[in-house]
This record gives structure tokens, sequence and C-alpha cells, in this order.
């Protein structure tokens, strides 16, 4: 199988595909040996100019409209809820500070974080539960998914927008910014490794957040 023939499959699933591919999930499907990462830069250099581009999202591979004809494609749909001041800003610590417990949101925020509030991004699959901190009470730990990397479209949690670019669209407005300090650092604390989650010793209500 030719080159060309490879690039056409890999057009066809990623079209057909609701969801981005991993160049591995394509790889399985052309002959063994074929250079992949050649063929999808092959397919964005095609669509580069087109009505749609390849883009690479959490590490995999989708087609999305082109950003500048964006505006043709909206249509007037039933408005979906609105995240909350409070979830906003849940969601933006977790992003920047994750693996993080309830209570170190909590003393970000200076605020409690509600049950609720988690159960809204946890709902959105833009938050899940991630292991248990090898600390006193042994906290679950939270951070953000490939959903919430998709729907942003970026590759990598590394992708985010710096702390300035945050507090000026207001999004950190009521938030201790100084106890975001992954932002600025290139490694985090020293922490101890966090322990996996063990079904039988999650309480009731961490069953019922996770």
């Amino acid at each position: 199988m030719d080159n060309y023939e490879q690039m056409r499959i890999c057009e066809a699933l990623l079209f057909a595909s609701d969801r981005p591919l991993s160049s591995i999930a394509l790889a399985e499907q052309v002959p063994e040996g074929s250079d992949i990462e050649a063929i999808l830069q092959e397919l964005q250099i095609k669509y580069q100019n087109c009505g749609v581009n390849l883009v690479e999202v959490a590490g995999k591979w989708m087609f999305q409209t082109a950003a500048d004809l964006a505006f043709l494609l909206r249509k007037e749909e039933e408005k979906e809820r609105k995240l909350s001041r409070a979830a906003i800003e849940t969601l933006a610590i977790i992003a920047y500070h994750q693996p993080v417990t309830r209570a170190e949101i909590e003393e970000i925020r200076g605020v409690s974080v509600s049950k609720g509030t988690l159960d809204v991004l946890m709902e959105a699959v833009w938050v899940r539960s991630l292991s248990r901190r090898r600390t006193p009470g042994r906290p679950m730990t939270y951070g953000t998914t490939e959903d919430f990397l998709v729907h942003f479209g970026l590759n990598n949690v590394k992708d985010l927008p710096g702390l300035s670019e945050l507090k000026a669209a207001g999004f950190l407005d009521n938030v201790n910014t100084s106890r975001l300090n992954l932002l600025d650092d290139d490694e985090p604390d020293e922490e101890q490794p966090d322990l996996p989650i063990n079904d039988e010793e999650i309480s009731s209500e961490d069953q019922a957040i996770v």
C-alpha cells in the first residue's frame, strides 16, 4: 500500500470519528512500519488552508472547523447552564494545581467548596478523582480530564494560559493567586506519593462524588 492510500485511510478514520484519535489507534489501521507521524503531518499541511483543519488536542488528532469560519456554523440552540463563579474558580485551581485535594482548593479560594460545585465539574467530565493523598485522613485528589483538554482545544495542561491572562479575564478575582505556585514554579514541591483508590475504603460521601 503506497503512502497516498495510507493517508486516505487516516483521513477517512478521522472524519468518521466523533472523538479525537491517537496516532497509535491510526497506526493499527495501516500496514505495519508505516510512518504515521509523517502521514499526519502531510494531512495537516493538506488541510491547513481548508474549511477544516487537522489539529492535535490532548495528544490525539481530530478535524475541526477553521477558526476564521466558526461564526458561519453557529446556530441558535438551547442555552446550556453556565458555570458559576465558584465552579470556574474551582476548575482553574484544579487545572493549575493538580493533583489537588478539596481542602487545598478551599485554602486557595478562602471559602468552602460545596459538593455541588465538584459534582457539576465531574458531570461535565472536565474533572475526575485521581488517588488518595498519603496524609492523615487520606483525602481524595482531583485533576482534569481528556475531555477538558478537548473542549478548550489544548494538547496538554502546559498549554493553559498564564496567570496574568486569567487575572486579566477576571476568572480569578476572588482567588488567592499567591497559592497557585504551580503556575510559576518549574518543579512542584516534593510530596509523598498518593495512594491508589480502593473502592472498599471509599466513604459514602466520596462515593456520591465519584
